[in-house]
């Protein structure tokens, strides 16, 4: 490019570039990758400006498509960066600006023909440039090093082996970019691929030795969530807040990439890109999910995922199983600290979720924690603002809620711990709740929100689960929490009412004319069914294991008990029926016999000693 290119519109006609694609190779040593290295221009900073970028080179690019089969002009710019990077270390410890510059620069060009290179060809093709050398035209050398291979390699070294100071933080943010350039062939395939180039020069041969160092890597770049140097520290022009053009051009891949991941790509709403404070973190982050979501292959099982499944904590001082390949140590403590804070994002979320899912050691350490509260209140908050995020953030803050609720621990302890003031909760005033009664809060205004808006079954599931796996252990709900439930309650009573009369009209309609066909609510019907008997034993396992730490439940109970008397007789509910009909009868009793005209602290009153006298052999 030069040092004469400072606007991406003069790139077609640079005199470097044009030479770099053109008829006539360039060998290693020569002069010319000096002079195309020293550029310097505006990086583009949003997504209309990156795909002028595209569009100003694709004529560079196919240009270079035609003629590296003759010239190898590819294969001598990546054995030129290749041997630059051999002396990045030492150029970082003297503080060698110049020869960092040239490097990242030669990077940034790599990475962005890549880019072209992965969409318009297939990787059998993609391959065979990576092997032209300067021969007569056809031909290639078949044996020379994999230079593919060896790049790969380079990246990983760079990754993991150079320190991260103010002049190298860029050229540390362009290598991860790049990797997951080259992991981006998935986009192009329909079908999962299993036996791709990521697959043969990833989980086999010279780079497998890297995969615990690169993992552990990448996860202390998300920990420490290192910010871009300041302007001035550069050791080029400064660039866009957010990390550089190349950043910009991985991202978008990236991006691509993760909707793959989460859930077949199906989202009711595109993901908020938040301002990013740290690129470096950002983009080994996403490195690292598009490692662990790689497909095995279909000799070897994929050694990132292992890496993920199988670290320990620094303070654990047992040793590994010699079963488990790529094993290594982080520190929890800072690792858990990261995560807590950076929810607002889905992939972090996402790393979240992979963690306690396939992490034994880790789910074991969260678990344990005596502040739960800092993990799952963002995770709430996610709930909370369904409406403001994509369907996958929501569906994977379910899903972690569920794994916790799976803890009778976990269940028992989010009761004991005390939170004031839930600045975010706006429906009514929390100055005091509990972390299990604003739980309880947020998921059932999740499912309420489901029913008026996604109507998604799915999520009415996880959301019931979630409440049923912590039933047994409420404890002291808070009056609103109680209040919650039972509306809840109400609300699907009413639906089921609803529908049942649809369905009744339907059917009289249907004697008159044979012709018209019936909507299916008998399935409508048995949806909403399934919902409220999930709902009457979430309300059955309360007052069974814990009745006598629930005062403000039995209280929201007897007040709406008419709404319970047509599932008495109901016969999908009569087994399920039985306590709580149990329960409203012998309270009423004894509410009856107090008078009348009772005020809630007496009514409460009354429920505490009633549960005293309550035999508890009589709930079944």
């Amino acid at each position: 490019m030069g040092s004469n290119s400072s606007r991406i519109s003069d790139l077609p006609k640079n005199e470097y570039l044009k030479k770099l694609s053109g008829t006539q190779s360039v060998s290693e040593n020569d002069p010319f990758w000096n002079q195309l290295l020293s550029f310097s221009f505006p990086a583009p900073t949003s997504s209309s400006e990156l795909k002028l970028l595209e569009e100003a080179t694709v004529s560079v690019c196919r240009s270079l498509v035609e003629n590296n089969p003759r010239t190898g002009n590819l294969g001598a710019l990546i054995k030129v960066f290749i041997s630059r990077t051999k002396e990045l270390k030492l150029s970082a410890e003297c503080q060698n600006h110049i020869f960092i510059w040239q490097t990242h620069n030669a990077l940034f060009i790599i990475c962005c023909l890549l880019k072209v290179f992965i969409c318009e060809m297939s990787e059998e093709e993609l391959q065979l440039h990576f092997t032209y050398e300067e021969k007569s035209p056809g031909t290639y050398g078949c044996d020379s090093e994999d230079l593919l291979e060896e790049l790969l390699c380079c990246l990983m070294q760079l990754i993991t082996d150079v320190p991260l100071l103010d002049i190298t933080y860029e050229i540390s943010v362009e290598a991860v970019s790049t990797m997951v350039v080259f992991l981006s062939c998935q986009l192009f395939h329909k079908e999962v691929l299993r036996q791709s180039i990521s697959h043969k020069y990833l989980m086999r041969g010279r780079c497998l030795p890297y995969t615990s160092k690169l993992v552990k890597t990448l996860l202390y770049n998300f920990i420490r969530q290192e910010k871009p140097p300041p302007p001035g520290a550069h050791v080029f022009p400064q660039q866009s807040d957010g990390g550089g053009l190349l950043y910009g051009l991985a991202s978008g891949v990236a991006t691509g990439l993760w909707t793959v991941f989460t859930l077949g790509g199906v989202g009711s709403k595109a993901a908020a890109t938040p301002e990013l404070s740290s690129p470096l973190a950002n983009q080994s982050l996403l490195l690292l999910l598009v490692l662990a979501n790689l497909t095995d292959a279909a000799d070897a099982p994929n050694p990132y995922k292992q890496a993920i499944m199988s670290f320990k904590n620094t303070q654990d001082s047992s040793p590994f199983p010699s079963s488990i390949p790529h094993a290594f140590q982080i520190n929890f403590n800072s690792l858990y600290t990261a995560l807590c804070e950076q929810q607002t994002s889905d992939q972090a979320t996402l790393l979240l979720y992979t963690l306690l899912h396939q992490n034994g050691n880790i789910r074991t350490y969260m678990l344990a924690r005596t502040d739960m509260e800092n993990l799952v209140l963002p995770i709430l908050e996610i709930l909370y603002h369904v409406e403001e995020r994509n369907s996958h953030h929501v569906y994977m803050a379910l899903i972690i809620l569920l794994i916790l609720t799976e803890d009778d621990g976990f269940n028992r302890s989010i009761h004991e711990v005390i939170l004031k003031n839930i600045t975010w909760y706006s429906e009514r005033v929390l100055t005091e709740i509990s972390l299990g009664s604003l739980l309880i809060l947020v998921v059932i205004r999740t499912i309420q929100y489901n029913m008026t808006r996604t109507r998604d079954k799915y999520l009415h599931t996880n959301c019931l689960a979630a409440l049923a796996n912590m039933s047994a252990q409420f404890r002291s709900l808070h009056q609103y929490a109680a209040q919650r439930i039972i509306s809840l309650f109400s609300l699907l009573s009413k639906k089921h009412n609803k529908v049942l009369e649809q369905a009744t009209q339907s059917l009289r309609g249907s004697l008159s004319s044979s012709d018209v066909p019936l909507p299916d609510y008998a399935q409508d019907l048995n949806v909403i069914e399934e919902v409220i008997r999930m709902m009457l034993e979430i309300i059955n396992s309360c007052l069974t294991n814990s009745l006598h730490h629930n005062p403000n439940l039995v209280y929201a109970l007897l007040y709406k008990r008419d709404l319970f008397e047509q599932f008495r007789t109901h016969p999908s509910f009569q087994d399920i029926m039985q306590n709580i009909d149990l329960v409203i009868t012998f309270f009423s009793s004894r509410l009856l016999q107090a008078g009348a005209e009772l005020s809630v602290e007496r009514v409460l009153e009354i429920i505490k000693q009633g549960v005293v006298a309550l035999p508890k052999d009589r709930l079944k």
